[in-house]
């Protein structure tokens, strides 16, 4: 009777043997191969290191006269970084237990926005928590299109993401940024008295600086209004919400066409235009010019077609000379153009605007996009040349903090699609 074990039966997974045979050798000459060059690579480094320390040595002897403090500084150089010295870029999270919350600032559709406070510096921060609960593809692409586009374009005018950090389970994520007092739709409605023109030419200079870089760096906002800019009390506004904001390229591609609160959202969105540019932000940038005049929106249709009624009896039905091509546009026939009034209400309606205001409300609500005024261009505007010069920030008077608790006024307000909210809602 033999020995020798039964043979193990076969399985499907099994290597063929003489495939198996093959694999093993060529396993082994690239072992051998792997080790006689680390070896090489090794002695080499030995001998350069031993090199370094004779000198070193020597040096330090002649200098000192004592070779095994020397000895153990070389000691120190040959041993390898490990851990974070290593790779100083890759840092985890810090806990969000590192802030001490306050209170509760705001809810809207993707997040909960709180006032904290830095348990290390004293800073106040306005730390806002993403809804995950209901997230099925990962961590939100509007919270990841926000940071990498704040983290692109640094500006005194750009609200600051200074950190991310976590919680106790995966769906615990809060992005921290600058606490901000103020958001400039809410101090609107509660200021007593309204924003002086030097005042104004202040405030539209900052937005117009901030989003000419963002056109400069191909970034479009896409969801502009005042609930949207945030003032501190030093006069200085910071724009906010970045979740619709998106780069864009030459040619355009695909980009969604609902995008925009519809009270700032630009003609040719509303009717359908498949392909937009940073002109739409222009236009926003227009109605909000009006509304800090104003004190009240300027265009708060209360849906898609009173918009558009409500743009006509402003500025006038357009024409083919105006703008070329908007009829063929996919949603010009939902729109009865030609039985608006013919004629535009904007010098009527700001009757105490200078002439060279007007003409710059006048080209920032311009029908057609492509003649639509740019922010490079609106910057350099005579209107702020002209008296009263706009005043220095830090001259502005403060006002109470809705934010820190010191006041709560609830206000109706359309909703941006998808992502609704104002203020430190980002995304």
């Amino acid at each position: 009777m033999s020995d020798q074990p039964p043979p193990r039966k076969k399985s499907k997974w099994d290597d063929d043997e003489a495939d198996l045979t093959a694999a093993r050798e060529l396993k082994r000459a690239k072992k051998a191969a792997l080790a006689a060059r680390l070896a090489t690579e090794k002695e080499r480094a030995s001998r350069a290191a031993e090199s370094s320390a004779s000198a070193s040595v020597s040096a330090a002897t002649s200098r000192e006269g004592t070779p095994a403090r020397v000895e153990g500084q070389v000691r120190a150089r040959r041993t390898p970084r490990r851990g974070r010295e290593a790779h100083p870029l890759l840092e985890s999270c810090r806990s969000v237990y590192s802030y001490e919350r306050l209170n509760e600032i705001e809810e809207g559709s993707y997040g909960i926005v709180f006032r904290a406070r830095c348990k290390t510096t004293g800073d106040i921060v306005a730390l806002k928590k993403l809804k995950m609960d209901k997230e099925k593809n990962g961590f939100p692409i509007t919270s990841l299109r926000e940071i990498q586009t704040l983290m692109t374009v640094p500006h005194d005018n750009i609200v600051r993401v200074r950190e991310v950090v976590v919680g106790d389970t995966l769906t615990q994520v809060f992005i921290v940024m600058d606490f901000i007092e103020h958001d400039l739709k809410t101090l609107l409605a509660n200021m007593p008295t309204p924003f002086l023109a030097s005042e104004i030419k202040t405030l539209m200079l900052q937005l117009l600086s901030a989003l000419a870089l963002c056109h400069d760096n191909w970034i479009v906002h896409r969801d502009l209004k005042t609930s949207n800019l945030l003032m501190n009390n030093r006069g200085q506004i910071k724009v906010a919400d970045f979740g619709l904001a998106r780069t864009y390229g030459d040619p355009l591609g695909d980009m969604t066409q609902l995008v925009v609160t519809l009270w700032y959202r630009a003609p040719e969105l509303l009717f359908g235009a498949t392909e937009y540019t940073t002109a739409v932000d222009m236009w926003s940038i227009g109605c909000i010019f009006g509304e800090l005049i104003l004190r009240k929106p300027l265009v708060p249709g209360r849906g898609e077609i009173d918009q558009v009624n409500q743009i006509f009896k402003l500025l006038g039905r357009p024409t083919d000379e105006m703008w070329p091509g908007f009829r063929k546009l996919p949603n010009a026939k939902s729109f009865n153009v030609d039985a608006a009034q013919p004629y535009s209400t904007l010098s009527t309606t700001f009757r105490y605007l200078t002439s060279s205001g007007l003409d710059l409300l006048s080209r920032l609500l311009t029908y057609d996009p492509a003649r639509r005024i740019t922010a490079e261009e609106a910057l350099r505007h005579p209107y702020f040349d002209e008296s009263p010069l706009p005043k220095d920030p830090r001259l502005f008077n403060s006002f109470p903090s809705v934010a820190s608790g010191e006041r709560k006024t609830t206000l109706a307000s359309p909703s941006a699609p998808p992502a609704g909210g104002g203020g430190y809602d980002f995304v």
